[in-house]
């Protein structure tokens, strides 16, 4: 899936051409500069300094959005979560939900791993201990609701809807891996055959 979602708004444009930040979100702007460097994955730096220098401000004004480099990349973490289960949702409506609803929601999720490599590694490596969850937002909650919902039409009278469930996101999160670590190679079709094995040999 090429396009993006707009779940970060800049106001009044935000960052400019020209790298300077005037009049808008600021912590929007951040997360949307970091987001940028994540795209890029070239090693480049991500902390505040350099995302203060991306959108023109001082390092001191993050401050008060972002009081360490953690937070920063807990708001990032945070941020691919809300993308994915954006995404998930769409392809579950788009699909009609039920089984081939389901069936979309584990390929989309295999397609995001891929098409945004880093984002992903950072949402499903950070902790996150002490989040305060707004349920309706929350991209994992989101995903995790379409797993369990599809768990029940898909699998109808399964005896543990949670562990099925669980065994479902374990087997797609381990082939989005494998593609990631270059195990396999990236083939549209043979994810969705996979995926379709694993979501209940769902055609």
């Amino acid at each position: 899936m090429a396009s993006k979602d707009n779940s970060v708004n800049i106001k009044s444009g935000g960052a400019k051409a020209s790298g300077a930040y005037h009049h808008g979100d600021l912590r929007a702007a951040v997360i949307a500069a970091g987001l940028k460097r994540l795209e890029a994955d070239d090693g480049g730096e991500l902390g505040l300094r350099a995302l203060a220098r991306d959108v023109g401000v001082s390092a001191t004004a993050l401050y008060r959005h972002f009081p360490d480099k953690e937070a920063l990349l807990d708001a990032l973490a945070d941020e691919g979560l809300r993308r994915l289960g954006a995404r998930q949702a769409q392809a579950w409506l788009k699909a009609g939900g039920g089984r081939n609803g389901f069936k979309a929601t584990g390929i989309t999720y295999v397609r995001f791993a891929h098409e945004e490599p880093a984002l992903f590694r950072l949402s499903f490596t950070r902790q996150m201990r002490e989040r305060t969850v707004d349920v309706d937002n929350d991209g994992g909650e989101v995903a995790y609701k379409l797993l369990r919902a599809g768990v029940g039409e898909a699998l109808p009278g399964v005896e543990d809807p949670d562990t099925a469930a669980l065994h479902a996101w374990a087997l797609v999160h381990g082939l989005a891996m494998l593609i990631l670590d270059r195990r396999i190679e990236w083939d549209e079709e043979m994810v969705e055959q996979v995926v379709g094995l694993t979501f209940g040999g769902i055609c």
